[in-house]
């Protein structure tokens, strides 16, 4: 019985932890309704959450760098993504998380032997601190220039760790392309987690074929659905969808079953390579919108 106490307890710190941390994406804990069931899974709101933050530790402790595929690699913590793509002409970085995994960051790229001041560009995924509180950092020791969406940029401009300014050196807009060393990362502009979620695509060649890459921004709905988000969301959804995807990424490792994937590395064909995948996060994300939007109905009837 103490045993089963004990395992409660556990798992209910891990909870709250995860509840209470992400400055911006955490300012209040989901409800544990609605629930969808899909793909033979069950989700709450409050489980997707856990799911994707994870604990303090979780989003602050290095997983095992390594190559995504091709010259992408991955360079995030447990539950916070960032990935590195490498050209000829210097790095481009997505996500710097939090300011204090900026050290994090650095000493994973150079476990995979390049440089982090060769890091020439930073892009984002969307405007919340675990993904681009760290951009002023990364921009001081690399001079990385800083790209972002327009639409995002009143919310990056809020966060200001230690009280310093967010860089950003170029807007850009929906369909917008980063170029760097042969690579052309494209802008797609998939709002409703904040207004200029930003889903990135661009290819990648493994073996002598060439693969289309989706690193897709959070598609989860927030507590309360305006009419303005649920519009955007109902755009993204269709957008997300239609993107050519052979490989599926996300701003959290848990969007794309990255732990599951990387311990199958070296035991066969590339495991992240998985077009059946590309859509399994919106399915989560859309049912969910969905039952919440429902839910929402309900209680104005």
């Amino acid at each position: 019985m103490k045993s089963l106490k004990f395992s409660i307890r556990s798992a209910n710190s891990v909870l709250i932890c995860a509840l209470s941390l992400a400055t911006g994406a955490l300012a209040q804990a989901p409800p544990d309704h609605p629930s969808v069931n899909v793909r033979g899974r069950t989700y709450t709101p409050r489980q997707v959450l856990a799911r994707n933050m994870g604990t303090d530790e979780d989003q602050t402790t290095a997983f095992p760098p390594h190559k995504i595929i091709g010259n992408i690699y991955y360079v995030g913590t447990r539950t916070l993504s960032s990935f590195l793509v490498v050209t000829p002409a210097g790095n481009i970085l997505i996500d710097s998380t939090y300011e204090r995994n900026v050290p994090t960051i650095k000493k994973s790229v150079e476990q995979l032997g390049f440089k982090f001041s060769d890091i020439k560009i930073l892009l984002g995924n969307h405007a919340h601190g675990d993904h681009q509180e760290g951009d002023a950092a990364v921009k001081e020791l690399t001079g990385a220039q800083v790209v972002a969406m327009a639409e995002d940029v009143p919310a990056l401009r809020a966060i200001k760790p230690n009280g310093r300014e967010h860089p950003i050196d170029r807007e850009i807009h929906d369909g917008d392309s980063v170029t760097l060393g042969g690579t052309t990362l494209v802008a797609h502009l998939t709002a409703g987690h904040t207004r200029g979620c930003t889903s990135w695509t661009t290819k990648a060649v493994e073996g002598g074929k060439t693969y289309s890459v989706l690193i897709g921004c959070s598609l989860r709905p927030p507590n309360e659905l305006t009419p303005a988000i649920t519009e955007e969301f109902n755009r993204s959804f269709k957008i997300v969808r239609s993107l050519p995807c052979d490989v599926m990424l996300g701003d959290h490792p848990a969007e794309y079953d990255m732990q599951a994937k990387y311990a199958k590395i070296s035991r066969g064909p590339n495991p992240f390579i998985d077009p059946p995948g590309c859509t399994a996060e919106a399915d989560i994300q859309e049912a969910m919108f969905h039952a919440i939007l429902e839910e929402q109905r309900r209680t104005v009837k």
